[in-house]
């Protein structure tokens, strides 16, 4: 069975967007896009609501030629997976390997995760958010950034308690730490 892994870079303060919905001061270096690269390899599917997805295009037409050697190795593993975006509004999926569900079915994530051979990813606050509540999710990535921002989106659920079990930790040069946790089953 596969697992059904949430990864988000957050700010210190523990948010994935400010106040205005902006996120550009989470962009990743070199050093971090190379680790989450390693973290991102067994992925098979990516599951994103639509402004996630909307973000995440950018790789499927990215040039080559201006990017680093961490960006490229991130656009070819994120070609090569499958993605499913969970939108009402999107009229239909811009990139190859995409399909397009109108809403998040807990069921069919259950079952999507016993017949894969490949991890999932699931990205974007809100939609890990629905599947933390129902307990879904079996590991989180969260890098945390050195900025405090002061309010915004928060990286986990409001009203959602989660019992996480700590399975790495990395620090990186420029400041930034990487947590991995098991989400343990609810007491």
């Amino acid at each position: 069975m596969a697992r059904l892994i949430y990864s988000a870079i957050a700010s210190l303060d523990g948010y994935v967007e400010d106040t205005a919905g902006a996120f550009d001061w989470s962009a990743p270096d070199d050093e971090v896009l190379a680790f989450v690269n390693d973290l991102e390899r067994p992925i098979g599917t990516y599951l994103y609501g639509r402004r996630m997805y909307e973000t995440m295009t950018y790789w499927e037409t990215a040039s080559v030629d201006a990017q680093t050697e961490p960006e490229r190795d991130f656009a070819r593993i994120w070609r090569a997976a499958e993605k499913i975006v969970y939108s009402r509004t999107l009229p239909a999926p811009t990139t190859v390997h995409t399909r397009l569900e109108r809403s998040f079915d807990q069921a069919d994530v259950r079952r999507l995760k016993q017949s894969s051979t490949s991890d999932l990813s699931i990205g974007g606050a809100d939609l890990a958010g629905q599947a933390l509540a129902v307990g879904l999710v079996d590991e989180c990535q969260v890098f945390l950034g050195p900025i405090a921002i002061g309010g915004g989106k928060p990286v986990f659920p409001l009203g959602v308690r989660l019992r996480l079990e700590l399975l790495d930790e990395h620090r990186f040069s420029g400041g930034t730490v990487g947590l991995r946790y098991a989400v343990l089953p609810a007491e």
